[in-house]
């Protein structure tokens, strides 16, 4: 576990991390980007329940007019005029059609580190949508108002991925984010972003429970860039009796994640007596150390209070802080807390010599120690895995 997040800086350390290329500047938040991206999501056309009739990818028929969805291991077999579990998805006439494409419930500019993005352009601004609906019924759901929706619910705006495309680089933004709710729900919609986005330069990135068939997360995984993965816990029981899913296809998902090659994050939502019991959290480190790298970022995060769950007392610091240090115990490098604004947690650590490279208070962000040209410690040279800048 770094052993230097309260020591003070030496001079002989300034002057080094001086000379690293301006790696020491401060990165803040892009205020009139924010601005302009409130101007615009007023002015999108909006309308409570308006739906897409895109015909879906991962799909096929099962006799007669019924369909089998094939995004999740659910494969929901559906009937003409009926949806399946996500309830974004509908059999008409034999077609199975997505009804978010084009139109998310949510848009706004968001730090990267919201994501959360710690080792891909931190200190940068996505805009980051969800649609409606999702193919986990999470008890604690953060964004239940319109992920445990139906489109018809939900007050959607009209931005199909050319649009989208063309306002993100009109804001000057570098990426995209689908995150909120899950985008497998609407996997057409972020594929055809993401391949308009690649022919501009931009990058598209998505935060998603990885409760999907190999199938259509490799084909998405051919056109992001980033993924955090909700790695939601580590016993079948809690994700059968929380989630509603099951651990075993999400373990298969990231592994699958991993070896597209796109860069991987994890993340785990610590809920008070559900998934905070810490023999369980070091098997689960040990399982990604084994599976997909001791070098993949895990964010440790607090709960409040939420959806079903809302007489759950909110995470105890006290108990962040030691599955924090679990996690660098079994051999993980990179261990992150989230939601504790101003936490030393926050911020990242050389592996080698335990400076602080990445200042985070919040979401503001500042190059402390790493040179982000080169990805490089400034002070014992090692390379540290991410993206730092494009």
């Amino acid at each position: 576990m770094p052993a230097s997040e309260g020591e003070e800086l030496s001079r002989r350390d300034f002057t080094r991390r001086m000379l690293c290329g301006g790696a020491a500047c401060l990165v803040w938040p892009a205020a009139q980007a924010v601005e302009q991206l409130v101007t615009l999501s007023r002015s999108l056309p909006t309308k409570v329940g308006a739906t897409s009739n895109k015909v879906c990818l991962f799909f096929k028929p099962a006799g007669g007019t019924d369909t089998i969805c094939l995004v999740c291991p659910r494969k929901c077999k559906i009937k003409v005029g009926e949806r399946g579990f996500c309830g974004v998805r509908e059999n008409r006439g034999g077609k199975y059609i997505s009804l978010v494409y084009g139109y998310p419930a949510v848009v706004r500019a968001d730090a990267m580190e919201k994501g959360p993005f710690f080792h891909y352009l931190p200190g940068t601004k996505s805009i980051a949508l969800g649609t409606a609906g999702c193919n986990l019924d999470c008890k604690y759901c953060q964004s239940w108002e319109f992920a445990q929706a139906r489109p018809e619910q939900t007050d959607n705006k009209y931005l199909p991925p050319d649009s989208l495309v063309e306002q993100t680089r009109a804001l000057g933004l570098r990426s995209i984010t689908f995150t909120f709710s899950e985008p497998l729900a609407c996997i057409e919609y972020v594929i055809d972003t993401a391949k308009v986005a690649r022919a501009t330069g931009l990058k598209v990135l998505v935060h998603t429970a990885a409760y999907g068939l190999e199938e259509p997360l490799r084909e998405l995984c051919k056109y992001v860039s980033a993924v955090n993965v909700d790695l939601k816990g580590y016993s079948e029981s809690f994700y059968k009796q929380i989630t509603g899913g099951d651990m075993a296809t999400v373990l298969a998902g990231i592994r699958t994640i991993k070896s597209s090659g796109v860069w991987l994050e994890l993340t785990t939502l610590v809920v008070p007596g559900y998934n905070d019991d810490p023999a369980t959290f070091a098997k689960m480190c040990q399982w990604v150390c084994s599976n997909v790298g001791r070098d993949t970022p895990l964010h440790v995060s607090r709960f409040f209070p939420q959806y079903k769950l809302r007489t759950t007392p909110p995470t105890p610091k006290e108990t962040l802080t030691k599955l924090r240090r679990i996690g660098y115990e079994q051999g993980l490098r990179y261990v992150y807390l989230g939601n504790l604004g101003g936490d030393p947690g926050e911020s990242t650590y050389c592996p080698q010599c335990h400076l602080r490279l990445v200042e985070r208070i919040g979401y503001k962000v500042r190059f402390d120690g790493l040179d982000p040209r080169t990805g490089k410690c400034c002070k014992c040279g090692m390379r540290i895995p991410g993206i730092w800048q494009i």
